[in-house]
């Protein structure tokens, strides 16, 4: 989730919906300026015995890993005298909720300088992490913590969340405290580029689920599912959530994504350092300055893309599209998720392809596959008959397509098709990571949850 680091009262205030709808049009970008920006999370576990999860403030803890990280050059983000965040050239470290960790990758040219920017950041927190006792997990959800188990960090954005998700939905916590994802930032050229890619993006976001699938555990038990972290999304808050059908409306762009995002319930106003809690207002009364939470204000362009962070959909817009639909995973997938969207989005020919692929599904059947992968992955039924199991590498063969015909090479002349190699084995064995974890959970590991540290270890 975004960090927000400065308030600036002298922003320009908003006066008229055209530009908030404008705001979305400045997002364009000529292709040759398109840029790739990853985002990843991982679980912090003490290598101890009980494997807890470390707090923010105790010895050695989340505060003290942060700081260990400053020796690489990072810069820290306070908020009040807090370290709640790192800036430096490979983008930006945060903390989710329960001290999840996430790298928001720099915007970078190709997918050679987004692994080599992973691995730079896994061996940073791996070296301090070993110092201090702490080990990182690549999954999608904790598979053995309760809630109550879990630590908060000291973030004001997420008290506010704390205490209106259980008014929304059952799930809401577990999303903040118990998940890890892997998402994709990309960019579009005009209002028309982002509509195709943006309805892409939804029709196969169920595909990158069933591929990433990695949170088949709760409470140290398998719990029916094979991405319980997609699952939770479907119960989370319906008002900010979901497939968004107008996007396959005819003359979707960017004033109908606009209303939506009108529409959702807001969180908070930022001023001064401080979190003023909006939670459920709406961001059309901000508009006409009479927001209950902050009246007689009207809002800037600053809280316009705050706001445009509460919403979460499986594909959401700000100025470039966000891929939302994957679990947390380890090295090779951190790499393996960027590739399958870039290889899909950022050539013409495969984004004329993998739409052709999707076009005909109707809404319903969307929204039937996207409520079926959680549970069965690449044995969920699609559209026309079969399973998405039938057309899993027939999309990677585009994307794969689209990465050759991208034509970035490494400098050992390899280009970037091979980022997809790790989806090539689950299809090819018919295995996600959620099954083969269950496979060993219930075999040599004779239900020992525990051995899950070991295997999703970093």
């Amino acid at each position: 989730m975004s960090t927000k680091t400065v308030s600036d009262n002298k922003a320009a205030v908003i006066e008229d919906r055209a530009q908030l709808v404008e705001y979305f049009a400045r997002g364009e970008k000529p292709a040759e300026r398109w840029r790739i920006g990853t985002e990843h999370e991982k679980f912090v576990y003490w290598k101890t015995p009980d494997h807890r999860a470390p707090s923010y403030e105790e010895p050695g803890g989340i505060h003290a890993l942060l700081i260990g990280l400053t020796h690489y050059g990072w810069k820290p983000v306070y908020e009040g005298e807090n370290i709640i965040a790192l800036s430096g050239p490979d983008g930006a470290i945060s903390l989710e909720p329960a001290g999840q960790f996430e790298l928001s990758g720099a915007p970078l040219e190709n997918l050679h300088e987004t692994c080599a920017e992973t691995g730079r950041h896994l061996a940073q927190v791996k070296e301090v992490g070993d110092r201090l006792g702490i080990g990182f997990l690549g999954l999608g959800m904790w598979h053995d913590k309760t809630r109550a188990e879990l630590p908060i960090m000291p973030k004001g954005r997420y008290e506010i969340m704390l205490r209106h998700m259980p008014r929304v939905g059952s799930l809401g916590l577990d999303m903040m405290l118990r998940t890890c994802t892997i998402q994709v930032n990309l960019d579009y050229g005009s209002e028309a580029d982002m509509a195709k890619k943006f309805r892409v993006g939804l029709a196969l976001q169920p595909l990158a689920t069933a591929l990433f699938a990695n949170s088949p555990f709760t409470e140290g038990k398998p719990n029916g599912f094979l991405s319980f972290r997609s699952h939770i999304w479907s119960d989370t808050d319906p008002a900010r959530t979901g497939m968004l059908p107008f996007v396959f409306e005819d003359g979707f762009g960017y004033e109908r994504y606009t209303d939506y995002a009108l529409d959702v319930p807001m969180y908070f106003v930022y001023r001064d350092g401080k979190y003023i809690d909006a939670a459920g207002q709406s961001f059309r009364d901000f508009l006409k300055g009479e927001l209950p939470a902050y009246p007689g204000h009207k809002p800037t362009i600053d809280d316009w893309a705050d706001h445009l962070s509460t919403a979460f959909p499986e594909v959401r817009m700000k100025q470039f599209l966000e891929m939302r639909g994957a679990d947390g995973g380890r090295w090779g997938r951190i790499c393996a998720l960027p590739a399958f969207w870039v290889g899909l989005l950022y050539d013409d020919a495969a984004l004329d392809a993998a739409w052709e692929l999707v076009k005909h599904w109707s809404m319903d059947e969307r929204e039937a596959l996207r409520s079926a992968v959680p549970r069965l992955a690449l044995d969920a039924p699609i559209p026309g008959g079969g399973k998405l199991r039938d057309i899993a590498g027939e999309v990677l063969d585009i994307s794969a397509a689209g990465l050759n015909a991208r034509a970035r090479f490494n400098a050992s002349g390899d280009n970037e098709s091979g980022f997809l190699d790790p989806l090539r084995e689950i299809v090819r064995t018919g295995k996600v990571p959620a099954q083969v974890l269950l496979d060993r959970f219930n075999g040599d590991w004779a239900g020992d949850i525990s051995r899950v540290y070991e295997e999703a270890k970093f």
